[in-house]
């Protein structure tokens, strides 16, 4: 069954294309046409393609690995944060920090540094400060959350990246490139497909369109993780009967223990002495 259909898509502006002169020509497989200079999308490939992708990410959810949500622009930053945190997934919303994923132990630094100042504050080792240095303290720890705060809880690297805007967010794609990373993207008309492993062709502009595509690839998400959190408690309930057996077990063998103990010896048969013939 589909995820989302031709008329879900359609109603949410999906199908709008940038203007034929901005046009990328990698771009022309999913073309339906083109009307007043705008290519139009063929969204019957757009479902498709979303179906794929949604799969991919829910399995990528059962196992349990993080899928790193990216999108800077400005009319789409809050339905990206909104999506990643109703999946419990990490964003970047604000700027992009350049070596994220191929410098990660850095940014695992700053975020560090972050958690730090939290501490530090709330066992009162600043509290001898002056205004002047605890506002500074105050400004930092600020500008740490604000491009940190979303990624707070990714300790090692994430399995994927879902990313709106592909041209925009090229320094993204290139680290995830380099380290092996499948990229998921929203590709419109004026993008190069070519380094994005699942294309989802769709206009990327608008709220609407980028909610649509979202709303059923974290559906997928939130499946992939209810099985894990089901298989999980399966193997619990396993786990438990399995030592539930177990303890059953270990009084059976005491008391067979207890009567191989107790058993009266057997007592020895008494010798017959055959008595010697009486000499003649």
């Amino acid at each position: 069954m589909a995820r989302t259909n031709f008329d879900m898509l359609l109603q949410a502006g999906c199908h709008f294309g940038h203007l034929k002169r901005k046009w990328n020509p990698a771009m022309a497989p999913y073309i339906y046409t083109e009307r007043n200079g705008i290519h139009i999308i063929d969204l019957h490939k757009t479902v498709v393609k979303i179906d794929d992708a949604a799969e991919a990410l829910k399995n990528i959810a059962r196992q349990g690995k993080k899928i790193l949500f990216v999108g800077t622009k400005k009319q789409t930053k809050e339905v990206i944060a909104e999506k990643a945190t109703s999946v419990n997934m990490p964003y970047v919303i604000e700027r992009w920090p350049g070596g994220m994923l191929t410098n990660f132990p850095t940014i695992r630094k700053a975020v560090k540094k972050m958690a730090t100042i939290d501490k530090l504050m709330a066992d009162g080792t600043y509290s001898n400060l002056s205004k002047r240095e605890l506002l500074q303290v105050t400004r930092q720890r600020a500008k740490l959350e604000k491009n940190l705060g979303s990624i707070a809880d990714l300790t090692r690297l994430p399995s994927a990246l879902f990313v709106v805007d592909v041209m925009k967010e090229h320094i993204a794609v290139a680290e995830a490139n380099r380290l092996g990373i499948p990229v998921f993207g929203i590709v419109d008309t004026n993008s190069d497909p070519k380094n994005i492993d699942f294309v989802i062709p769709a206009n990327d502009d608008a709220k609407d369109s980028v909610e649509a595509v979202l709303n059923a690839c974290c559906a997928a998400i939130a499946e992939g993780l209810e099985e894990r959190k089901a298989e999980k408690a399966d193997e619990k309930a396993a786990e438990a009967e399995a030592e539930g057996e177990a303890e059953e077990a270990k009084p059976k063998r005491a008391r067979r223990a207890r009567k191989g103990e107790e058993a009266p010896a057997e007592e020895a048969a008494p010798a017959v002495v055959e008595e010697a013939p009486a000499a003649e």
